[in-house]
């Protein structure tokens, strides 16, 4: 299946700006493809503004977000690649989405594990993990209110 990611920055793209608050984008800008100006970057991620208001030419496609947008009064084409982008959240409240690193998501070497039968279970009850002896991590999901 393809990522739910795009589809989820739209909508709450969408649902932000109905409400009359700013859109902003959480972007790893050490991710490849990623063209945001340098003076931006804080900690290898920077914070884009992605409100009507600011922005022109707003792409919100399935792989990229573009638009153009004026910094320190110099335009300039910004481009953010879809699994780049690590949060969509309003400015006023917080309220948005995380999402995990897209690397964090698929490792290296899980490509070849079985999947798990329909109506397999552990001792315990719950459905095996694919990763064998390795410990759950735990949830990436925070709640925000």
């Amino acid at each position: 299946m393809t990522s739910n990611r795009p589809y989820l920055v739209r909508a709450l793209y969408e649902w932000i700006c109905d409400n009359g608050l700013t859109p902003y984008l959480l972007v790893e800008a050490t991710a490849p493809g990623v063209r945001v100006p340098p003076q931006t970057v804080k900690d290898g991620r920077v914070v884009l503004n992605i409100a009507p208001r600011a922005v022109t030419k707003l792409e919100l496609a399935n792989d990229v977000v573009s638009f153009q947008a004026r910094f320190a009064g110099v335009a300039m084409l910004v481009i953010a690649p879809t699994d780049a982008i690590l949060a969509v959240y309003a400015m006023e409240n917080g309220q948005g989405m995380l999402f995990p690193p897209v690397d964090a998501t698929v490792s290296a070497g899980d490509d070849d594990a079985p999947e798990p039968a329909v109506g397999d279970t552990d001792a315990d009850g719950t459905p095996p993990t694919p990763s064998g002896d390795r410990p759950s991590r735990g949830s990436h999901l925070r709640v925000v209110k």
